[in-house]
């Protein structure tokens, strides 16, 4: 197996998946909240593999060629969006919420895995960087090093979704004070609602 091809897959899936968006925001507050951690971050490696190597597998030429489903998933995914960013400011602007009562509170299992299942494929940017982009770059290999570079990016994906989930905890002394959750559900609100108006307003 190529490691210079694992190494580009590795740091090219880490360079999309990094990026702060809603997923990455809504695992982040799960793992601060301790909710469910082990499940969503399940999902979301789980979800990013099988794009990716659909991707890989040559998919993403299919998805370019599907505009009315990418259209779709762009006004239906900015509609979800736009109303848990809405959610979000109101959490914000309430300024109610502190560690201790959210934990008492705990959110459904159920609603807690549409939600996130609904941030992973709602987001018509998922299948374009996962299926088209990464798939295109992993054409610049052949056999065993395309499968390399998949399984890099694969990696990548199962390691920042780990990290997040489960390195959120060590921000709770931080979120103890219920103005450090103001802020961030007001960060939430303000990337949910540009992303919805990027996406409204983007050429797929």
């Amino acid at each position: 197996m190529s490691l210079s091809a694992l190494f580009a897959g590795f740091t090219t899936g880490a360079g999309l998946i990094i990026a702060i968006g809603s997923q990455n925001a809504f695992v982040l507050r799960q793992g601060l909240l301790r909710q469910h951690v082990g499940v969503l971050v399940l999902i979301t490696s789980l979800s990013d593999i099988l794009l990716i190597s659909l991707g890989v597998a040559g998919m993403g030429a299919l998805i370019q060629q599907l505009p009315s489903l990418l259209a779709f998933f762009q006004y239906g995914g900015a509609l979800f969006l736009g109303w848990y960013g809405v959610s979000a400011a109101k959490r914000a602007w309430r300024g109610t919420e502190v560690l201790e009562a959210s934990e008492n509170s705990t959110s459904s299992l159920r609603k807690a895995v549409l939600t996130c299942l609904a941030f992973t494929f709602l987001n018509p940017h998922v299948y374009l960087d996962t299926m088209v982009l990464l798939g295109s770059l992993s054409t610049h290999y052949s056999g065993d090093g395309r499968t390399a570079f998949g399984l890099g990016a694969c990696l990548a994906s199962i390691v920042w979704f780990v990290c997040l989930g489960y390195g959120a905890r060590l921000l709770r002394p931080i979120f103890n004070n219920p103005n450090a959750w103001r802020v961030l559900d007001g960060v939430i609100a303000v990337i949910m609602l540009g992303l919805s108006v990027v996406m409204l307003t983007s050429q797929l």
